[in-house]
Parts: C-alpha cells; structure tokens; sequence
C-alpha cells in the first residue's frame, strides 16, 4: 500500500538550536535524506536552488525542466518529487512558517508576492547575470550554518529574508500582474476555499461569504489567475482528488465521498473531463 509521506524540517534538521530551519548544499541534502527522491510532502516551506546539472521536478502533478539558474519555492502541503542527472549542484532550504512570523513579527512570510496564491508557479529561472544577486545569500547560509556563532539564527533568518527579496524582485518582474491589489481578495478567497472546497464547490457561496457579487470576484480571479472563479475551485477540488488517488489505502469511491461527491459516477465523470483520464487510470498511472 503506497502512501506518500509528509516532512517537517525536524526530518532533515540535526542542530538543536535551530530545529525548524534546515539549509543545506543539494549534493549534501541527498546523501543524508535519499528518500526524498519519492513523491512525498512537506508541512514547512522549502526552497531549491539548482546551480548546475538538469533533470525534472514536479510540483503538484506539474512537471517543469531543472535548469542551471531554476529556483523554486513549495508551499506546506505540496506534493513533489524529482529525476536528476547526477551532477545535480545546488542548494536546500526548509523553514516553518512560525519561526519565520515570529522572528519578522510585523511581517508575514505570506506578504510576499510568490506566496500570495497556490496557484502562483513555483519555478523561476534566474538568468546567468543574475545568479550571482540571490547565490551571495545562498553561500553565506551555509558558511554561517557551519559554524558556531553567536546570533547565527538571527543572521541565518535575515540572510533568508534577503533571499526571498531577491525572489520577490525577480517575480514582480516576471509575473507583474501578480502586485496587482486584488491579491488581498485572491487570498482571502484561497482561505476560504481551503475551509469550503469540499462541501462548497459554486462560486456564489465564496462571493457571499467575501461580500461582493460574483461578477467582481470573476474579474478579481481573471485579473490575477486569468481563471474564472468556477476554475479555481474545480483545479483546487481536482488537485485534492489527485493526492488522494495517490494512497492506495483510499478506495476510488471513499474519495469521492471524503471530496464531497455522494454520485461516484458523477465524480467520475467531473474528474475525467478536467484530467482526460478516468480516477482509476490516473492512480494506476501514478502507481
């Protein structure tokens, strides 16, 4: 029976002063923790930074090409996995989410742009001018990691921060619409979906519950997703099924049932015009 995995940093943390960060070369990430070259999940943040080598990561049932320069930031909850040539370089950072608010306190890791939404792409590709910008930061952690200084804690946090500005930057960037403010509303849509998605699948019931018509959280969800809010929700309820299908400890029709679908063949039936596949000849795919 498969069932994938999920991580907290104490997974991969050996220092008892800092148990909820983890940084790490990748070289050295996989001799120590090989396992996770399997599908699996984290309940933390975690950054990848690859400097050389090439291969596959996919995030969430996406699948996008490693290149030199490729950085990516998982939200908790994500699943992911990877195929990589063997001269893979780079680096690994694991973080919670409270040790990061409570050491910023006015700020808020979910501030930053990249963070906003699920639906943001994980992957960006610094170009070989810019490498140089965000791989300062990036050795500076390790070197300070290995070491045993007094603050290290606080200058491996603040050395993060400069690392998520440099992301936030190239973002803003790459994805401009992303700053728009209606990213206010999209995560506060994101939150109640991840409330409601399972018993709640219209976009009426959201639009109510954020109190404006339906046609502005449409133009909200168009703007910053280009997506209506119906699609929204179907790749958030489509996603959930997708993990599920994942463990096989789950029978097809108790996930219909646990997402909210009572008529399997009305699940079926949803699931194969948003996939193309039938649940049965996903999980037998992912198997």
């Amino acid at each position: 029976m498969k069932k994938y995995p999920i991580y907290s940093v104490e997974n991969f943390s050996c220092n008892d002063i800092h148990r909820e960060f983890y940084v790490n070369t990748f070289k050295e990430h996989l001799k120590n923790h090989s396992f996770v070259e399997e599908p699996h999940r984290h309940d933390s943040y975690l950054m990848v930074f690859f400097t050389n080598g090439s291969g596959i990561h996919e995030v969430d049932f996406d699948r996008f090409e490693i290149k030199k320069g490729s950085l990516f930031v998982l939200q908790p909850g994500q699943m992911h996995h990877w195929s990589l040539s063997e001269d893979i370089e780079g680096f690994v950072i694991i973080f919670s989410q409270e040790l990061y608010n409570l050491y910023f306190g006015q700020k808020n890791i979910n501030d930053y742009n990249f963070y906003h939404s699920i639906h943001n792409r994980p992957e960006m590709l610094f170009e070989a001018a810019e490498i140089h910008k965000i791989l300062t930061y990036f050795n500076l952690l390790i070197e300070e990691n290995s070491q045993q200084n007094n603050q290290q804690l606080d200058k491996m946090l603040n050395l993060l921060d400069c690392i998520h500005i440099e992301i936030s930057r190239k973002y803003s960037e790459t994805y401009s619409h992303k700053t728009h403010s209606y990213n206010i509303k999209i995560s506060a849509f994101e939150k109640l979906l991840e409330e409601h998605f399972k018993k709640e699948k219209l976009p009426s019931f959201y639009a109510d519950k954020l109190n404006i018509t339906l046609k502005h959280l449409n133009r909200i969800c168009n703007e910053i997703l280009q997506k209506t809010a119906t699609e929204v929700i179907m790749n958030r309820v489509i996603l959930e099924i997708k993990r599920m299908l994942t463990n096989k400890q789950l029978a097809v029709n108790e996930v219909a049932l646990a997402i909210g679908y009572d008529d399997y063949s009305y699940f079926s039936r949803v699931f194969k015009k948003q996939t193309g596949v039938s649940p049965t000849a996903f999980r037998e795919l992912k198997n």
